[in-house]
């Protein structure tokens, strides 16, 4: 009977959403775009506008009345949703145009510096940092039939970085380098990679025990996420 009780009472707690939230791009870790909150049905003004030193790719992630987006001035920022005042920024050595995903009183997300980030919630403090291969765009002989044929060109449409994705304890995100990572949430510490042919930045969707995503190589994978 105790056990019974103790269960509901836990089932509450989560359903209540007292136990610890995940936000992420398009909602969830399977980017399933279903959100608990109802959409507003009309806008009549501005309610506030928050000036970056540069354009923004990045999409925010909402979290706790927290707005979380990254700048392509090389910054991750923190806003209140309700008033547009800056709570924290931290800075990258560049452009930052993934989404973030927060879970574990952290905001993951990657940089143009190459390295990819786990902030505090609050204070948006270095939490870990991973470096990994570098980033970079796309590349091609002749792209979108751009002459000279025989010259490489890097896509100026490739700006986009991978979003991260957190799920059983990993974050999981694509790289310029042509990997996809698995990260150990707490530390950062590198659990596995899974090579692909080119760029990837895309942004991996969790499902099943397995991690879905495409590469540049024109290859869309499916990756057991537990025994790379």
């Amino acid at each position: 009977m105790e056990i019974s009780r103790l269960f509901i009472f836990l089932s509450t707690l989560w359903l209540a959403g007292i136990c610890p939230a995940q936000s992420m791009f398009r909602g969830n870790a399977a980017h399933t775009g279903v959100y608990a909150a109802l959409a507003p049905r009309q806008f009549h003004h501005i309610k506030w506008k928050f000036l970056t030193g540069d354009r923004i790719v990045s999409s925010p992630v909402y979290s706790d009345k927290v707005l979380y987006f990254g700048g392509d001035d090389g910054n991750v920022y923190a806003v209140d949703a309700e008033t547009g005042r800056q709570i924290w920024k931290r800075a990258t050595a560049g452009p930052v145009s993934a989404t973030p995903a927060v879970a574990n009183g952290a905001v993951y997300v990657g940089s143009y510096d190459g390295k990819f980030y786990a902030l505090n919630v609050q204070t948006g403090a270095v939490k870990w940092k991973f470096a990994t291969g570098g980033e970079r765009r796309f590349e091609a002989k002749g792209l979108h039939g751009m002459q000279p044929k025989n010259q490489t060109i890097a896509d100026s449409f490739d700006v986009f970085l991978s979003s991260p994705v957190v799920a059983n304890g990993a974050v999981y995100f694509g790289s310029g380098d042509g990997n996809l990572y698995a990260l150990d949430a707490s530390s950062g510490e590198l659990r596995w990679r899974f090579k692909t042919g080119d760029v990837v930045h895309a942004s991996p969707a969790f499902a099943d025990g397995a991690l879905f995503f495409g590469s540049w190589d024109s290859y869309f994978y499916a990756v057991d996420a537990k025994n790379r």
